[in-house]
């Protein structure tokens, strides 16, 4: 069955409900039936979109559907067109809401199978949710903005979810110059960002968030050799220890026979083969612990560190300039120094 058959059947179903509405909790009073009219054309609408994948239209369709008659049904493609815009958080609240407000056992049965459709499309969404942990040392009470909203102090410290893609945050507090940082996020990851603000001296001039000193932090993607390379660190480590051990098994049993049969630490002639195989295995049983450690220690570094953090101071303070001579220290991927102006 394709996608426009499920759509067209979501639409049957959506005129049903809003035909056979039933007051919820949330709602004051009934919609009279110029919404419940108004509010199937925009949901029709709203379906088409989706259809089309027109994410944008079918959010303010189904939203301005949603106002006039509340629905679990207009409530889910509500979250369906938020999913598609990447507005990952808002969609999980919307479908939070819908499993928060339920409906009644003698609800609709579209409505019934709107809040069944929401519980497992939440259950998919909640682990694509990225989250950030910001950290602000300096300041008692810092001021952070995500994209330019703000966030709570109550949130600092304590991982907060953000939607995928590019976000700018900025820290700032009453004497201290405002720091900046830039992140791409990715779904379904954690991402740690810690600001350290600088005292700004106490006659600086006043600068707005646009004129301080910031720190710009752009997250880098993972090159595509990456996660081959880590895969082949670890089986070129697991190898070189295998090696190591077998061979270092079998030179410890040549040793105990050497010892049996060399007296006095003096081997004749007809040991000289088998003290060579020793050393020999003694040599190659050190070369593959040595490899193995090395490599495995390569393969968790590649692992665990990532080269996400670049960073550049974009606009000094302004104490840092000296007879017309300015200096911004940068640090980035494989790379440090410091950049001047005159």
């Amino acid at each position: 069955m394709g996608q426009a058959t499920l759509l067209l059947k979501s639409t049957l179903a959506l005129c049903v409900a809003v035909s056979c509405f039933a007051p919820r909790a949330a709602l004051a009073q009934a919609p009279s039936s110029a919404d419940r009219a108004t509010a199937r054309t925009l949901a029709q609408e709203g379906y088409e979109a989706l259809r089309d994948h027109d994410y944008a239209k079918a959010l303010d369709r189904f939203n301005r559907a949603n106002q006039l008659v509340r629905a679990p049904t207009l409530q889910r493609d509500l979250a369906r067109a938020q999913v598609g815009l990447g507005r990952l958080v808002d969609a999980h609240e919307t479908y939070s809401a819908i499993l928060r407000e339920g409906v009644s056992e003698e609800a609709p049965a579209p409505w019934l199978k709107a809040v069944e459709d929401a519980k497992a499309e939440l259950a998919a969404l909640s682990p694509r949710l990225p989250w950030v942990i910001i950290s602000v040392s300096g300041p008692a009470h810092p001021r952070v903005t995500i994209d330019g909203a703000p966030v709570p102090e109550s949130s600092l410290g304590v991982k907060r979810a953000a939607d995928p893609g590019r976000h700018e945050l900025r820290a700032l507090a009453p004497g201290y110059y405002t720091a900046k940082k830039t992140v791409e996020l990715k779904e379904g990851e954690t991402v740690n960002i810690a600001f350290d603000l600088e005292d700004a001296p106490p006659d600086a001039a006043p600068k707005s968030e646009d004129e301080a000193g910031t720190v710009s932090v752009a997250t880098v993607k993972d090159p595509a050799w990456r996660k081959p390379v880590t895969i082949g660190a670890f089986a070129l480590g697991g190898a070189g220890i295998v090696v190591g051990s077998v061979t270092g098994i079998l030179a410890m049993t040549k040793h105990d026979q050497l010892a049996t049969d060399c007296r006095d630490r003096r081997c004749g002639p007809s040991e000289k083969g088998m003290l060579s195989n020793y050393r020999t295995l003694g040599r190659i049983s050190t070369i593959g612990f040595v490899a193995g450690g090395v490599a495995t220690a390569a393969g968790v570094v590649l692992l665990l560190v990532k080269p996400q953090i670049l960073v550049k101071q974009e606009t000094p303070p302004k104490d840092s300039a000296h007879n017309g001579f300015t200096w911004s220290p940068f640090v980035g991927v494989g790379s440090a120094g410091v950049e001047g102006t005159f």
